[in-house]
């Protein structure tokens, strides 16, 4: 019989449960809010009520509970180390010893980004792959890279925090770590409404800028020029510091809403047109895992 897990990501909104088994198949899915009543009650607290009434008496025997979880993450420990300023109570949360004591099993954590791209190198678009930066594009950017066929993780765990590797570090916009000019402040998908807003306020979105871009608007276009830009540019830094053999985009520009918007690979031509030659033999593609309509039995990557 396949072994089977418990998988909990922990977002700022919502916490995401699946039942999982060794081939990456999810059994069962189920969702919360965590931000219900303003972070009144605590977000652990949250989640171990849902995991509660998520396990119900046919969950099969679990090995172990596999924690993704928002905010820089001591995955030595599975304690929450930071956050840049995002969610109160968050900070020095233990979450693996919480939840072993609570549960009485094995559990691992790891930073949300760095667990997206170890879904997909293990069963989504990058299988196969030894060298990969994978990018989320949200209400931040958040990243995870992998080298060697390694997760670079640093001393505590750390490492990929590319979100806050600054790209406007003299003149730039003030960012929720206390820093400045870090590449979240440009390239997450908040960026892009917040210069939305400030020419039209019905631009509340992605999805009304990308209705108006689809439309034609020009200003809208620019904008979205822009913006782009400043993720190239991040993204063509960093590949030649890793020099990857591919880049996977997720979150807020996953496939799914390029192709719902007419995607015109308006992230990977400005990129491509950034990275030095002798870089471009590598591969861009959009995330995989972050699909999960369909049937809840398949493979999570299909």
């Amino acid at each position: 019989m396949s072994k089977t897990y418990l998988g909990v990501d922990i977002g700022g909104t919502a916490v995401k449960l699946g039942l999982v088994d060794e081939n990456g198949r999810v059994l069962r899915r189920a969702e919360r809010s965590v931000s219900f009543d303003g972070y009144k009650t605590p977000i652990l607290d949250t989640v171990q009520a849902a995991i509660h009434e998520f396990l119900t008496e046919d969950t099969p025997r679990l090995e172990g509970i596999a924690v993704s979880a928002t905010g820089q993450i001591d995955s030595r420990r599975g304690v929450v180390a930071g956050t840049c300023g995002n969610f109160p109570g968050w900070i020095g949360v233990d979450i693996k010893g919480t939840l072993e004591r609570e549960f009485d099993l094995p559990v691992t954590v790891a930073n949300d980004a760095n667990c997206m791209l170890l879904g997909e190198v293990w069963v989504g678009g990058a299988k196969g792959y030894t060298d990969v930066i994978g990018v989320t594009l949200g209400t931040g950017v958040g990243g995870g890279i992998l080298t060697g066929g390694r997760l670079l993780e640093g001393a505590r765990g750390l490492g990929g925090e590319l979100g806050h590797y600054r790209t406007h570090a003299l003149d730039g916009v003030p960012c929720t770590c206390g820093a400045t000019g870090c590449w979240e402040r440009y390239a997450a998908t908040t960026a892009l409404v917040r210069a939305a807003q400030e020419k039209d306020p019905a631009w509340k979105d992605g999805r009304a800028i990308f209705a108006a871009a689809e439309a034609g608007n020009e200003t809208v276009l620019a904008l979205l020029d822009a913006w782009t830009d400043e993720i190239a540019q991040g993204l063509a830094g960093m590949v030649h510091i890793f020099n990857p053999q591919l880049i996977l985009i997720g979150g807020g520009v996953s496939k799914a809403c390029m192709e719902e918007y007419g995607g015109r690979g308006f992230i990977i031509k400005p990129t491509h047109r950034s990275i030095q030659l002798a870089f471009k033999r590598g591969r861009h593609r959009y995330a995989r895992l972050c699909r999960g309509a369909g049937d809840p039995r398949r493979p999570a990557a299909q």
